[in-house]
């Protein structure tokens, strides 16, 4: 803004001093260069991209924006952001989401399950493990490498490569990737359970949809968004699983154990289970785990390797601990309510028939063990 100093005797208007200058009109326009109205443009694009990425509550939503938006404002060639696994899984990467232009040079976004010892993500990792960026390389052929740390954990990693110089393009790199740290750590804390870190029962309709949708829709070649497994699509299956007399440990230990005996079966429910299969604590001793799999032996076997590694495992106090585990598939037909029913029936036959074992709806049926009055909905899930 341009300030005009006047004097009083100035200011005041003389009562014998009639102007008939006309007045001077100034366009609010004119008064600011051309070079600052293009700068502001750029702000303003680079706030709407902030706004539009910040605008989802969905964590793949929010990494296929995030993704899009360093691409068009760098009209990058390319950019991919690496997801680490928690501290907890061991050091291995999640996936990779990609984004990059195609031959009508629209940007397509997709996402990759790296395999592990994969040489072409060693400027990642070392990214990662340095925590440090890495300027672009000819010699392995990177692009600008941007860690992504939220409270001294090392969440991942943005990739970029475009022609824009990287004295402008790093310092947005970093803002995207300070933002994406913390934007998905508050998403993480309305996600998660406090306790195990497991997801919560208010966002198993969101995973539950997505899964289906994938099964439902694997080939996508032409759609903008995609996703690339190792596994191809199966079919949905639903467990869930409740710790043996839950209530005796409580009594006998208190609720301190209590919680402990929670955390540590989060714990290694993360080590037994993949990635890609999605945990939910939903409330007390109450689990519900989401896999894809291609028939029932496939998923029974992955359950009973849990269930086992639970009854082996040492927990403190030398209790031992045991889980029964019912589960159920989805149909393209079914509802969800129909198969979390069904998964609860099985989950109950589990527990009148001795506990510390795992039990099928499909295979429960055929075989005529579901003819009694099973009650439905023995754990409250909703």
């Amino acid at each position: 803004m341009v300030e005009y100093a006047m004097s009083k005797q100035e200011s005041e208007p003389s009562p014998h001093v009639v102007s008939d200058a006309p007045a001077t009109v100034v366009s609010p326009a004119s008064a600011v260069p051309p070079s600052k109205l293009v700068g502001m443009q750029a702000h303003v694009r680079l706030l709407d991209s902030v706004a539009a990425f910040t605008h989802h509550r969905d964590i793949d939503a929010l990494d296929h924006s995030l993704v899009l938006s360093l691409a068009e404002l760098t009209s990058a060639r390319s950019v991919s952001l690496a997801k680490r696994t928690p501290e907890s899984h061991g050091a291995q990467l999640q996936s990779i989401v990609h984004c990059a232009s195609d031959e009508s040079g629209s940007y397509r976004v997709w996402v990759t399950e790296p395999e592990p010892g994969d040489p072409a993500l060693v400027s990642l990792w070392r990214c990662m493990d340095r925590t440090e960026a890495q300027l672009p390389s000819a010699e392995d052929g990177a692009g600008l490498l941007v860690p992504i740390v939220c409270e001294g954990r090392v969440l991942g990693a943005l990739q970029l490569d475009s022609d824009v110089p990287e004295s402008s393009s790093r310092p947005l790199v970093d803002g995207f990737a300070r933002i994406y740290a913390n934007y998905t750590d508050l998403l993480n804390e309305s996600e998660r359970d406090k306790l195990t870190g497991l997801y919560n029962r208010r966002t198993f309709e969101r995973h539950l949809q997505r899964l289906l949708h994938q099964v439902d829709a694997p080939a996508q070649s032409n759609a903008s968004i995609e996703r690339r497994s190792r596994r191809g699509p199966g079919q949905i299956w639903l467990a869930i699983m409740d710790i043996d007399h839950f209530k005796h440990i409580n009594d006998r230990f208190g609720h301190v154990y209590g919680d402990e005996v929670i955390l540590l079966l989060a714990q290694q429910m993360r080590a037994c289970f993949r990635h890609d299969d999605v945990l939910f604590r939903f409330g007390g001793e109450e689990f519900v785990i989401l896999l894809n799999a291609d028939d029932e032996p496939t998923v029974r076997t992955a359950l009973e390797r849990f269930r086992r590694r639970v009854t082996t495992h040492v927990f403190p106090q030398a209790m031992h601990v045991s889980v029964s585990i019912g589960f159920a598939s989805f149909g393209k037909s079914d509802y969800q309510q129909t198969v979390l029913d069904r998964a609860d029936k099985a989950l109950y036959f589990a527990k009148e028939n001795g506990r510390d074992c795992t039990h099928g709806y499909e295979s429960l049926a055929v075989r005529g063990l579901l003819g009694q009055a099973v009650p439905v909905g023995s754990i409250d899930l909703f």
